[in-house]
């Protein structure tokens, strides 16, 4: 399966916090700013993406506690190619998705020197 393909399986058979995550993000819904989910940057797929402000939003489950290196090693990838990368607990998403999204807009505004 091509990396691309992957991206296309992981946009069918989203988790729950993908799902309530993308309700927010898509169709400029969130500070009209265009967000892209399972888009594929070099090796890796990231969860969502807003090219415009260099912002990657990933959202980790249970199986990211026994995967720390290669996390770390992905999002060194992406740091040094000028994204930076916010991460939430799926938990996090499901029960505080207002606070997810204060931070990513928080995130956002400190970029644009809101």
């Amino acid at each position: 399966m091509t990396l691309l393909d992957n991206a296309k399986h992981l946009r069918r058979e989203m988790t729950d916090a993908e799902q309530r995550l993308w309700y927010y993000l898509r169709a400029h819904r969130f500070l009209g700013l265009k967000f892209k989910r399972q888009k594929p940057i070099g090796p890796y797929i990231v969860d969502f993406i807003c090219a415009e402000h260099w912002l990657v939003i990933e959202l980790d489950g249970g199986q990211h506690q026994q995967q720390t290196e290669y996390d770390q090693q992905r999002e060194h990838y992406l740091e040094s190619r000028g994204y930076r990368v916010l991460r939430f607990w799926n938990h996090q998403v499901l029960a505080e998705t207002e606070a997810v999204l204060e931070q990513i807009r928080l995130e956002i505004g400190e970029q644009d020197g809101l």
